[in-house]
């Protein structure tokens, strides 16, 4: 009997804002103390562009739509229907055909298979090409926001070395964190999603291990939520997505020093720093120490 392929996903890539403003979200995010790619259009097709945020392992997105197309009606209907925020949640892949037929071996289910690319400009003023493969999992296998998975196809485009330093000296996802009255069955369903994904207690929440340098998802009730994170406007963050995210950061009193001189709101919680949603585009940015 031949055994099943391995399991595909390594870990997350990235997560994605879907924001209402794409300029108001990266002159936010620029002021959180982030150095912001120059703004990304996708095709006229998809009718959106984006703002990268980049990190050694991973990234985080800016994405906005700036046409009204079929491509995007879905999109248009979640941010009309759940507002702003941390929407979703990209996986690492190696190969995304391939990823498709060990998925189905191991039971789970994925849309097909698609392919597109988008031009660059570089902090230099010259352009490059970005290519990517993606491939989303049915509606059906996600417990709550979206998942999808990402194949870079050229690397070198998205990871451009001048964009990895940041004044408030982040460095990475550290946890998405979504409130759901299931936290139990929310983790459990993630977990399947990823190689590693192991779903655990703890004191407050239900956790998902996704990969080796890879961000935590964890899954909290909706009043522990309101208590980790008191007068933060969780209630702006997008219902059925996620609310909250945490930044690794290497000096957290720098990150202060940033906050602080933009006079952007902020407040000491156990394990860092956070901005409350409306400050963040619709989630609580947290910073913690790397």
């Amino acid at each position: 009997m031949t055994a099943p392929a391995p399991h595909p996903v390594a870990g997350i890539d990235h997560v994605f804002l879907l924001v209402h403003d794409l300029d108001h979200s990266r002159d936010t995010y620029a002021r959180l103390g982030f150095t912001v790619s120059p703004r990304g259009l996708h095709s006229a097709h998809k009718g959106a562009a984006n703002h990268t945020i980049m990190f050694p392992d991973d990234y985080l997105e800016l994405l906005g739509l700036i046409a009204e197309t079929e491509a995007n009606a879905g999109r248009r209907a979640a941010l009309s229907r759940m507002g702003e925020g941390l929407h979703a949640v990209a996986c690492r892949i190696g190969d995304a055909h391939a990823a498709k037929a060990a998925l189905a071996a191991h039971g789970i289910a994925t849309d097909p298979v698609g392919s597109f690319s988008r031009p660059v400009p570089l902090p230099d003023g010259s352009q490059a090409m970005a290519s990517f493969n993606t491939l989303a999992f049915e509606g059906t296998e996600v417990p709550l926001g979206t998942c999808f998975m990402c194949q870079h196809l050229t690397r070198d485009a998205v990871w451009v070395p001048s964009l990895l330093d940041h004044p408030n000296t982040a460095c990475g996802l550290a946890r998405v964190i979504a409130r759901t009255d299931t936290p139990e069955a929310a983790a459990r369903g993630y977990a399947r999603l990823f190689a590693a994904g192991k779903a655990r207690p703890t004191a407050n929440a239900w956790e998902v291990e996704t990969g080796t340098a890879s961000a935590v998802m964890a899954f909290i009730e909706p009043a522990t939520l309101m208590a980790l994170y008191p007068d933060l406007d969780l209630d702006r963050a997008p219902e059925g997505a996620f609310a909250a995210l945490q930044v690794r950061v290497r000096d957290l009193d720098r990150a202060r020093a940033v906050l602080e001189a933009a006079d952007v709101p902020h407040r000491t919680t156990p394990d860092g720093l956070a901005v409350p949603t409306r400050a963040a585009c619709g989630t609580v940015l947290e910073f913690v120490p790397a």
